[in-house]
């Protein structure tokens, strides 16, 4: 069984992810930060093809895909509200596969705490946001 799933709704998920990370990244948010802890420089950003923002792009689209298939087949469990069960939904895929993975990455890789809080949150800002963009779209695309 395949779950029903808003194309629209995941394209307008794929575009507000992008916002939120065009926003998050912002040199007055976060980015300054990142910058200089990630150990990217200017040059580096400055210089990169559009490939980044293409896989960006692709795999906003696919964990927009998920978490609408997801939070549809969570949707009969827990009854109610659809848009509250597509943020809980993400608040759980965030905190057991994209929280815990960059934790542990980042540890092995020794990377700095306050990046990984950066980045970390940064995913969590993003899963809100398509899930509220989900939420209120609704499950079918009819």
């Amino acid at each position: 069984m395949i779950p029903e799933i808003n194309v629209w709704a995941v394209l307008a998920a794929t575009v507000a992810s992008l916002v939120v990370g065009s926003l998050w990244y912002a040199r007055k948010v976060f980015g300054n930060y990142w910058i200089r802890t990630s150990g990217v420089s200017d040059e580096q950003l400055s210089s990169r093809s559009p490939r980044p923002i293409i896989i960006t792009v692709v795999v906003s689209f696919v964990s927009a895909w998920v978490l609408a298939g997801a939070a549809a087949i969570a949707q009969p469990f827990y009854g109610g509200s659809f848009l509250a069960n597509s943020v809980v939904t993400a608040l759980i895929l965030w905190a057991g596969f994209t929280a815990a993975r960059f934790i542990t990455h980042d540890a092995f890789e020794g990377r700095p705490a306050g990046l990984t809080l950066v980045n970390i949150g940064h995913e969590l800002a993003t899963f809100l946001v398509m899930a509220l963009v989900i939420g209120l779209f609704g499950i079918t695309s009819a």
